[in-house]
């Protein structure tokens, strides 16, 4: 591995050395320590502890290798403690699957807690927040703390009370919009959590780098709009290259001259391009073309119980909190003549990054950290420790094998699946979305070749599913994430048929097509080979996937494929390496430029909280009022004290809270047209930072007037300001979703940009 510490820089490497000789020196301590009872064993974390900071980290991890294998009844490898401690001095580490990440991440969040510090473990689902939560309580409780986890189901009162715990397991979801939520309180009682000082994430890759520019958005429910039925019984009607065109990413649809005298004889106006429709038809137009066109039914959403339901195409699952901007969500929609959902205008946003950036100090784990080492170091400042294997890989990665067409490609994975199938070997096929998975066990039924599907519409029983996917003669199609957090055991769930699932040579993998990212990649294969089991990893790739096609445009290659499409050459394998090496690259402009955009509204957002702190947590509303309006302030004078404080906090932070959401739908107005500027030699995004910094300072300034306005006009009497009344209440319903938004291609239209392929 000497390769990645040169990788990953000289310091990582010197690291790991003195981490190894901690280890070595916990191990030596484990006997000794192993004499003392559970109170002693405890009160001895607490003075090693003492202090916020390890005082001596060999004795540490020893106690905690002793309290896992009491509480747990499982004694840590010495990669596991090897983990653990960097994971403690704030790395992420890069394990591989089967290697016990589960465990390294309890015994970390325990350090930190008797550390003293508060603690958030950050999961990617209710399911797996709920299962550590409970199957670390043991080890926890051992040393006198506390453990929760938060999920969906939760109200106010019981997520209040899981977030007091020293120990907190959460989807990162749920944690950022109960983040956002507390956005809202008028009382410093109502609100649900109060941060915390670390963050474990587990799947750190895929909070702080896949889903990092995902904003959670809290939405104030008010009517939706969409296309009327007309337009989108119009559009339909439609024929590409002659009405409309889609350019060469697959991103954005555009009208023809001749597309655009169609639609307007349909609806029977002049001109879409009049003032009276450029703003509303034509808009709705433009969104139902975009719902037809681009958006794909069992591709990028599928049709459940009467309604639309992305897919995540980082995972291949529904994400069920998640839906595209209110426009595009009632597209589609419409497109599918469903009922139309209620639209929300926005009360604020944030990031899964800026969520993060939120926490003094992040760490995580994964099984392919290395490949996204760039974008840790450059967006969060994270260092990434490789922790060997517990037992040496013996999983054969075969090379690609490259045809000439998608045809050619999709018959030879049916005849390799079935070759494999005849042996008894499990098989574990990752596809890229729910129309490819299907379509792929439809032919594979049809040679009687019984089949699994896992995917976007059944991913409720996942967990069954890839507990089984080991066991002989088993052929698993999924999509792409499936079963991370869940091991795959050779010879069933319960390792009856081990012996023989080894035998046969173990889990074979079979990869449909590469992925934009390498890594994405490495996460297929890592569903394989786990703790020193036999397995094997191939990807069949066709010069028509799209990863080759966007990544190779503009190269001339010609490559002669054999009878049955095959293209066995090394510059074939090496073009398909570069083609991907392109895409990557692609993704992580995307994610800096983005970065870029996103970074100057988090540090707004940050001068709203510390204002809306002061506002909440201190009587500065009443004085910044009474000093204003002090005739309007003597008025009040026999209200208590109390009353008159609280109605004018409420009055603040009304008019703070819809400035913010106001400036909020202007900057992303502005993001839809900012590519505009570029015509005008302007950089866009030095145009858009003016304007957000010009908008921003009269932000606080124009919500203190309007405060003042309402504060000399409102009835303020003994049970405080009465805003309903005077047409200012808050939203008397909230939701919460997560919406995919990249504002960065050339067409500049945040909304619809990027949704082509979610995460693509």
């Amino acid at each position: 591995m000497d390769w990645l510490w040169k990788a990953l820089g000289g310091k990582s490497g010197r690291n790991q050395k003195r981490s190894q000789a901690i280890v070595d020196r916990a191990q030596a301590a484990t006997d000794e320590l192993g004499q003392l009872s559970d109170a002693e064993l405890a009160q001895r974390a607490r003075d090693v502890t003492a202090g916020s900071a390890l005082q001596d980290p060999a004795e540490f991890l020893a106690i905690l290798g002793i309290a896992t294998k009491r509480t747990l009844g499982i004694e840590p490898f010495a990669v596991q403690s090897q983990a653990t401690l960097r994971l403690l001095e704030g790395d992420v580490v890069h394990m591989a699957t089967g290697e016990g990440k589960t465990l390294v991440g309890a015994m970390a969040a325990t350090g930190y807690a008797l550390m003293g510090k508060s603690v958030h473990a950050i999961t990617v689902n209710d399911y797996l927040a709920h299962r550590d939560a409970e199957w670390n309580r043991p080890l926890v409780e051992f040393f006198g703390l506390t453990v929760a986890s938060i999920t969906e189901a939760m109200d106010a009162t019981a997520r209040r009370e899981a977030y007091a715990c020293d120990i907190v397991y959460g989807p990162v979801n749920e944690i950022g919009f109960d983040v956002l939520r507390d956005q809202l309180i008028t009382s410093r009682d109502q609100a649900v959590q109060h941060g915390a000082d670390v963050a474990i994430v587990d799947e750190a890759d895929s909070v702080l780098v896949d889903e990092a520019l995902v904003p959670l958005v809290l939405a104030g429910a008010e009517p939706g709009t969409a296309p009327t039925g007309q337009i989108t019984q119009v559009v339909r009607t439609l024929v590409e290259k002659r009405d409309f065109t889609i350019d060469s990413d697959g991103r954005n649809a555009f009208l023809t001259d001749d597309g655009a005298h169609r639609v307007e004889k349909a609806l029977g106006i002049a001109s879409l391009f009049d003032d009276e429709h450029v703003g509303t038809t034509l808009v709705q137009v433009n969104l139902a073309l975009h719902a037809r066109a681009l958006l794909i039914r069992d591709v990028h959403y599928i049709v459940r119980d009467g309604k639309v339901q992305l897919i995540d195409a980082s995972k291949g699952r529904v994400a069920d909190l998640q839906r595209w901007p209110d426009g595009i969500q009632a597209a589609v929609e419409a497109k599918e003549g469903l009922v139309v959902t209620d639209g929300g205008r926005i009360l604020d946003s944030l990031t899964l990054q800026a969520l993060m950036g939120r926490y003094p100090l992040v760490c995580g784990m994964t099984g392919t950290a290395v490949e996204a080492t760039d974008q840790l170091r450059q967006f969060y400042g994270l260092r990434v420790s490789v922790i060997e294997r517990n037992r040496e890989l013996r999983r054969f990665d075969e090379a690609d094998r490259i045809y000439a067409t998608a045809e050619d490609k999709q018959r030879a994975i049916v005849a390799e699946i079935a070759a494999l199938r005849e042996t008894g070997r499990p098989v574990l096929v990752g596809t890229h979305d729910v129309a490819e998975s299907e379509a792929l066990a439809d032919a594979l039924t049809e040679l009687g070749i019984e089949t699994t599907v896992l995917n976007a519409k059944n991913d409720a029983e996942e967990a069954r599913i890839i507990a089984e996917a080991g066991d002989i003669g088993r052929v698993t199609v999924s999509t792409q994430m499936a079963g991370r957090g869940t091991d795959i055991r050779l010879g069933g769930a319960d390792e009856a048929d081990r012996d023989q699932a080894v035998a046969l040579g173990g889990l074979a993998v079979i990869g449909t097509g590469r992925h934009k990212s390498s890594r994405l990649d490495n996460q297929l294969r890592g569903r394989t080979g786990r703790q020193g089991d036999p397995g094997s990893s191939v990807f069949f790739v066709s010069l028509e996937d799209d990863v080759v096609v966007s990544g190779g445009e503009g190269e001339n290659h010609t490559f002669t494929p054999d009878a049955s499409g095959r293209i066995d050459s090394k510059r074939a394998q090496q073009f398909v390496d570069h083609c991907q090496r392109v895409t990557e690259g692609q993704l992580l402009e995307i994610h800096a430029q983005t970065w870029k955009y996103n970074k100057l509204i988090s540090d707004q957002r940050t001068i709203i909280d510390e204002r809306r702190s002061a506002l909440l947590d201190t009587p500065r509303a009443w004085e910044e009022l009474s000093a204003r309006s002090p005739e309007r302030a003597a008025q009040l004078a026999e209200l208590p004290q109390h009353v008159v404080e609280q109605a004018a906090r409420d009055i603040m932070l009304y008019h703070l809270d819809r400035g913010w959401s106001d400036h909020l739908a202007l900057l992303d107005d502005v993001r839809e047209s900012i590519h505009l500027r570029a015509i005008a030699r302007e950089t866009p995004l030095d145009e858009f930072h003016r304007i957000a910094v010009t908008e921003f300072k009269t932000l606080a300034q124009e919500a203190v007037d309007q405060a003042v306005a309402t504060f000399e006009s409102v009835l303020i009497d003994g049970s405080g300001a009465h805003l309903d009344d005077a047409g200012l209440a808050r939203p008397s319903a909230t939701w919460t979703y997560m919406v995919g938004d990249n504002p960065l291609a050339e067409s500049g239209n945040s909304l619809i940009n990027g949704i082509g392929a979610m995460f693509r």
